[in-house]
């Protein structure tokens, strides 16, 4: 217990792992498979229930990074194992483990091949995914961040669509090529660190006191800045770096698209709040609204081009392009509200996304089809898929009352601070947003039930009811009492808001920033 008390973090973030080598080591054949799925969902479990601890360990208002462990690494280069949690990522985690049982449970009538390979490829893609979230030492950021690319490329690969290679191969390669140049930045910040204090070092804290040449669009910040910020615009995805995306989840098997909308999108967004900002301050200010454009962008022509899609999945691929445009104009206003809901939108879309591949892989299950076409009159045959399928949709479409309105609400107020006009634009995007959203859900759930298919599905399992029930607590539980999760990242917020903040403002846009926060 002693030793859980000094190395919280490295529990939450191996167990998941350690589980899957257990459950991948252990032989047996088909017989085994209730066994398995069994132990497998008893490990996301156990997983979840210790990141608990970590919340309530976490003081709000506390140290910046608390539950610290550091241990030397690559010595020579200044490299350490270095985690620490901040409230930022406190949710974020908590996220993770929450949604990884749920997908778990969720695959068990859906992947009935190579199972011992496939549960252990969701807990190692787990432990990278809270690696990231927790790592304190730049270097060891990275390490995680490619460790994520192994278990999703096989999962989609080898469980996904009649194209998954073509569709596994372009995440890979975008993913891994726009980390490169992220990886040289990261080793010249080490080698600024030698420079400037004599000693090398990828450590968070030391590498927030370096300074910079930060004027002008090219400068050493700009450069490095952009150089991050291409791993994390690719992984958010950021227009027009988006298009591996919609190809990912539609041939992803459900449990690799409702991971990668609901928490490897948000690795691209944790990385410009904990790396992009508070190293290159005077660069984000200088690219401040640049990003802002195509924030506004991405959250209008997602959700142009999902109002056309005639694939249900694709549709809510492209959905996940506008959303996160949302997440990218909230932090770039560079102000408390717009960061808060940036954040907090991060987690919504976690949820409301995550949920709507789900109820997507469980009509695929049955009919074996996702255009929409294919459907209509559904509720007459499915009246509780609907009831779920609705409030989902409703969250998505940011209903006051749901978890969604409240992000994008206070991403918006806070653009407005910043930009009027370019919140204007974006504000479009909520009402396309319920145009294709609502059009959607018109067209596969009501109408009338006349072909032969349909008229012989099956309502939801008690599986399937606890599977989305989770998900429609919280959608309503974050709707309606947000400062519940706000109290704890509000320090934090405020953190990140001073270190973006405290390089001299260099824009007209920074200056009315900074005024409307103060």
């Amino acid at each position: 217990m002693a030793w859980l008390d000094n190395h919280l973090l490295t529990a939450v973030v191996f167990l998941p792992l350690l589980w899957a080598l257990v459950g991948l080591l252990v032989p047996g054949g088909d017989k085994s498979a209730g066994a398995r799925k069994a132990w497998t969902l008893l490990g996301s479990f156990a997983t979840f229930g210790l990141s608990f601890l970590l919340y309530d360990r976490f003081q709000a208002g506390g140290a910046e990074f608390q539950l610290m462990e550091k241990a030397p690494w690559i010595e020579a280069m200044g490299i350490s194992y270095s985690l620490g949690v901040d409230g930022i990522s406190l949710w974020l985690m908590l996220l993770t483990t929450f949604l990884t049982p749920i997908v778990i449970l969720a695959s068990f009538t859906a992947v009935e091949e190579r199972q011992k390979e496939y549960y252990f490829l969701l807990l190692a893609l787990e432990t990278a995914m809270l690696g990231a979230f927790v790592a304190t030492d730049v270097f060891l950021f990275y390490v995680f961040w490619e460790a994520m690319l192994i278990p999703m490329y096989f999962l989609v690969g080898i469980w996904g669509g009649k194209d998954r290679i073509y569709a596994a191969m372009k995440f890979f390669l975008y993913t891994l090529v726009g980390s490169l140049l992220m990886l040289v930045a990261i080793f010249y910040l080490a080698y600024q660190h030698k420079l400037q204090f004599g000693t090398y070092s990828t450590a968070l804290v030391d590498l927030y006191n370096l300074r910079l040449p930060g004027e002008g669009w090219l400068s050493v910040q700009a450069i490095l800045f952009l150089a991050f910020s291409l791993a994390f615009a690719i992984k958010v995805p950021l227009f027009p770096l988006h298009t591996w995306l919609p190809d990912a989840h539609v041939q992803a098997p459900t449990a690799g698209s409702v991971i990668l909308a609901g928490v490897l999108l948000k690795m691209g967004g944790y990385g410009f709040i904990r790396l992009a900002f508070p190293l290159f301050p005077q660069a984000v200010a200088q690219y401040q609204v640049a990003f802002m454009i195509l924030a506004a962008i991405a959250i209008v022509y997602g959700a142009w081009v999902a109002t056309v899609q005639p694939d249900i999945k694709k549709l809510v691929a492209y959905s996940s392009v506008s959303h996160m445009g949302y997440v990218v104009l909230g932090l770039f206003s560079l102000n408390a509200i717009g960061a808060t809901g940036a954040i907090y939108q991060m987690l919504n879309h976690g949820i409301s996304t995550g949920g709507l591949f789900l109820l997507v892989g469980m009509i695929y299950e049955r009919r074996h089809t996702r255009e929409i076409k294919d459907f209509g009159g559904i509720t007459k045959v499915m009246p509780l898929f609907a009831v779920a399928f609705m409030i989902v949709t409703l969250s998505s479409v940011a209903l006051p009352g749901t978890n969604g309105f409240v992000g994008e609400f206070l991403i918006l107020l806070g653009a407005w601070k910043t930009s009027p006009g370019l919140a204007a634009i974006s504000a479009l995007g909520v009402i396309f947003g319920a145009v294709y959203m609502l059009w959607m859900f018109q067209r596969v759930m009501f109408g009338p039930l006349d072909k032969e298919e349909n008229k012989k599905l099956k309502d939801l399992s008690f599986r399937e009811v606890l599977v989305l029930l989770p998900l429609i607590v919280a959608i309503f539980a974050m709707g309606v009492a947000p400062n519940f999760f706000f109290r704890k990242m509000e320090s934090s917020v405020d953190s990140f808001l001073r270190r973006a903040q405290r390089a001299a403002v260099v824009t007209p846009v920074a200056a009315n920033t900074i005024e409307g926060k103060n």
